[in-house]
């Protein structure tokens, strides 16, 4: 450190040598760092005008991630952008052509999903995020009957049921005119349960152990990645074994019933292992291999990623929804007057009953449309990718496309929560249809997508037709939380029955 003090003929201070020192050395790496970056970028892409040495934009996406992600954004809204995250490059994709483009290209020597970085080590390789090719195309083709007309109105009464217990609680224990309750883990248990009924059913003995395990799973996606003995992740890794060990036994327990003739399913479970029991003969008739989604193992890896899938982005939306409705009363208000004319009686849910629930289920797709449940989808580039005709990302680099800013393009006023714009009048879900895109498109679109706007719009249509809630407003209520789903920042309620409209002790 002396060579600074000789270097300027007056004997400094060490502390003050140290500092000259690291001032110098940030100077370098800044100067190197934004270099590189400069080399990549060539000053041809909106962004950042500097980089953070080591760091880059990671500070303020940790600090506020929504308002860093909508910075960005703005840097280019029907573009493309640069950004570093740590020393990785990442270019933001936000039109919606481009977005169609990336999602249709998956593969190990193109693209492929990149997921939270404790992702492969708590869910495993063969999570069906991380897969590509004709294997995973063979997997989602088996999903087929699992969304069927059929299958949907199997699971109707369960969701009905569910959704009227938890309705009881609310009401029971956080009273219209008591203390406001933050609804969003509550929601939480509702969904989860909800999953868990809905995909495995009877074939899910120990609900306890399961759900406690479960949970343990989702903390270490909160967690740092450091796996140690008694860290959060070590300890999700090690609830994802005991998990798999009940999750098999519920896929054998399945295959047991779906093998007796004329066995009717009663869960999803039950109809991918119809379908799965069928293609293991035909592979045995015609000599081969059965398919290596069939064994008990890879079964129970499959249902464990559903209910993940599930489970955030659905938490999210019915989250959003319940502040959204609070906030809106003329728009809840005509929820109920539908609700009212298609139940006048205070009719069951039936299948054919929430199709015909069209002002309701525009509020559903504008919510979907206002906010992704999954805002982002990081890729890996894996070789050189032309994203069009004048940018190529360089392999190594990552690239995100976003889904917030595809289904803002081209709608009228698209800040704005508006559920008429997905009415038969304006019709901009069908004029922006590339646009609208908030389950994704390609290999890796939501394969349960009409499951999760049919659970949306039947929890809207029973909260809206029992129930009054008051949310109680802070400053911070109109602010979002990314986790990474999007939450509302708060939602305070309270509840209540609507007066003569309370559901019968049979339903609850």
């Amino acid at each position: 450190m002396a060579a600074f003090s000789r270097l300027l003929g007056v004997q400094l201070p060490y502390v003050m040598e140290v500092v000259i020192f690291l001032a110098l050395a940030y100077a370098t790496a800044y100067v190197l760092t934004n270099i590189m970056f400069a080399s990549i970028h060539k000053f041809k892409m909106a962004g950042p005008l500097t980089a953070i040495p080591v760091l880059g934009g990671v500070v303020g996406m940790i600090r506020d991630p929504y308002s860093f992600w909508e910075r960005q954004r703005q840097y280019e809204p029907h573009g493309y952008s640069w950004m570093a995250i740590l020393t990785q490059f990442v270019v933001f994709v936000t039109r919606a052509d481009l977005c169609h483009k990336i999602f249709a290209t998956n593969g190990e020597d193109t693209l492929t999903l990149q997921l939270h970085p404790n992702g492969k080590l708590i869910l495993g390789d063969n999570n069906i995020a991380f897969q590509s090719g004709p294997g995973h195309k063979a997997l989602r083709s088996s999903f087929m009957n699992l969304f069927t007309t059929k299958a949907l109105s199997l699971y109707l009464p369960i969701q009905e049921r569910l959704i009227h217990e938890h309705l009881s609680r609310w009401v029971r224990d956080y009273p219209w005119g008591g203390k406001p309750e933050e609804m969003r883990t509550h929601i939480r248990e509702l969904n989860c349960e909800t999953s868990q009924t809905v995909f495995l059913g009877e074939h899910l003995h120990n609900h306890t152990e399961f759900t406690h395990n479960y949970n343990i799973i989702t903390r270490g996606f909160l967690s740092a990645p450091l796996y140690l003995p008694g860290t959060p992740l070590y300890k999700a890794v090690q609830a994802r074994k005991l998990t798999m060990v009940e999750l098999q036994a519920a896929v054998r327990r399945s295959k047991a019933r779906m093998a007796k003739p004329d066995a009717e399913p009663h869960c999803l479970l039950d109809f991918w292992t119809a379908t799965v029991l069928e293609k293991i003969k035909e592979a045995e008739e015609e000599g081969g291999d059965a398919p290596a989604y069939s064994s008990d193992h890879a079964m129970a890896d499959t249902i464990l990623d559903f209910l993940f899938a599930s489970q955030d982005a659905s938490t999210a939306s019915l989250t959003m929804i319940t502040a959204t409705m609070a906030d809106h009363p003329e728009i809840l208000e005509r929820v109920r007057k539908e609700q009212a004319r298609l139940r006048p009686n205070n009719e069951p849910l039936t299948y054919d009953l929430v199709q015909e629930m069209t002002f309701t289920r525009q509020c559903v797709m504008e919510q979907l449309r206002l906010f992704p449940p999954a805002p982002m989808v990081p890729m890996k580039v894996h070789g050189d990718f032309q994203l069009d005709e004048k940018t190529v990302v360089r392999k190594g680099s990552m690239i995100i496309p976003s889904l917030v800013a595809c289904c803002r393009e081209g709608f009228t006023n698209p800040d704005t929560y508006d559920p008429d714009r997905m009415g038969p009048e304006r019709q901009e879900d069908r004029k922006f249809a590339k646009q609208f895109i908030p389950f994704g498109v390609g290999p890796h679109r939501c394969v349960g997508y009409n499951y999760a706007i049919n659970h949306l719009t039947v929890y809207l249509a029973l909260i809206a037709h029992h129930v009054e809630w008051q949310r109680t407003r802070t400053p911070d209520s109109d602010k979002i939380l990314y986790l990474p789903t999007l939450y509302p920042h708060d939602c305070l309620q309270t509840w209540r029955y609507r007066e003569g409209i309370e559901p019968t002790a049979e339903k609850v």
